[in-house]
């Protein structure tokens, strides 16, 4: 990007913004909070894809009233996971952070969870005490530090290249990473669980998957991923001031970032979720330059977190996944 410099960093090098994951590496699944310190962020989201799991979602549209949430979570377990946002929600509101009512506050955390039961043991899930777990470490001293990637949290069991069957996934993880545009920040924390491979655009180099996502006739040839079980979650925060619409529409940049890298991306057995938040304390930047930043830094995390798992060597065989229809 001609206007934008990357840096070495992750979603924490902004300002007031905490991550904090909660592992299970037995039962392969986990959780990941973001938390806004202040609470109070402007945020919106989108999700393309027939597959999604999500608490809180609609209030993120631009018309509805609540135009901040206190804190975002990601987590494993399919619809299960959600239980972990009742976790988040009670961590917030020991500490008075929530919407003004008067009748206490009531804490506003969106949350969307992927689909990691083939992995591990699939009666491990993240619950409420997970997602208050997460959430300490979030508020605590670590949340602020650079943010562990891979095979933790949501990414403990996310696992890509699944379009031609269960038995050809590769593990894949949560990534991270910043960039500097116009004097605003612009960091993205997310996990791919896509059915699809992923490959960077750069060079065409498979980064994780099972190598055959390149040749569209061959994918809808194989193409046989389980319904529901594929999913990739992006949260990008930047410090640049947004109003509600303008988060939604740098919701459609994330999207597209995830495209980038992911092939193929979007299916009809995915179901993509990205929020967006601002927390509004650096430069004004046109929603146009955000954008085209959006895409990249949100390519480059899915790749980092699936790097980050292969490095470790949590990636491949060890996994041990299991086909859902039964065919491993």
């Amino acid at each position: 990007m001609s206007d934008a410099t990357a840096t070495s960093g992750t979603l924490t090098d902004l300002p007031g913004v905490r991550v904090g994951h909660w592992t299970d590496a037995h039962g392969r699944t986990g959780c990941t909070v973001v938390l806004f310190d202040p609470p109070g962020a402007v945020t919106s989201g989108m999700v393309l894809g027939s597959a999604p799991g999500s608490r809180e979602f609609a209030l993120l549209a631009p018309e509805k009233m609540m135009d901040r949430v206190d804190a975002l979570l990601l987590a494993g377990g399919s619809a299960f996971g959600l239980d972990a946002a009742t976790g988040v929600v009670r961590y917030l509101e020991e500490r008075g952070a929530g919407f003004p009512t008067p009748f206490g506050v009531v804490p506003i955390v969106p949350a969307a969870v992927l689909f990691d039961l083939g992995v591990g043991d699939p009666r491990a899930r993240p619950d409420a005490d997970a997602g208050y777990a997460a959430a300490v470490a979030a508020g605590g001293r670590g949340g602020r530090g650079p943010v562990a990637e891979g095979s933790v949290g949501v990414g403990a069991g996310a696992t890509v290249g699944k379009f031609a069957g269960f038995e050809r996934a590769q593990g894949s993880g949560i990534g991270s990473a910043v960039t500097r545009v116009r004097g605003a920040l612009v960091g993205a924390l997310a996990v791919s669980n896509a059915s699809g491979d992923l490959v960077d655009p750069a060079n065409g180099e498979l980064v994780a998957g099972c190598g055959l996502g390149a040749d569209p006739e061959l994918v809808a040839e194989l193409f046989a991923p389980a319904p529901g079980a594929n999913t990739t979650l992006v949260a990008v925060v930047t410090d640049a001031p947004l109003g509600k619409a303008e988060a939604h529409a740098l919701a459609v940049a994330a999207h597209v970032g995830i495209a980038q890298v992911t092939r193929p991306s979007h299916t009809a057995n995915d179901g993509d979720t990205a929020f967006v938040s601002s927390v509004g304390r650096g430069p004004r930047v046109p929603v146009a330059v955000l954008g085209v930043a959006v895409q990249a830094v949100v390519a480059r995390a899915l790749l980092r977190g699936a790097r980050a798992a292969r490095d470790a060597g949590e990636a491949g065989d060890s996994l041990h996944a299991r086909d859902p229809r039964g065919s491993v």
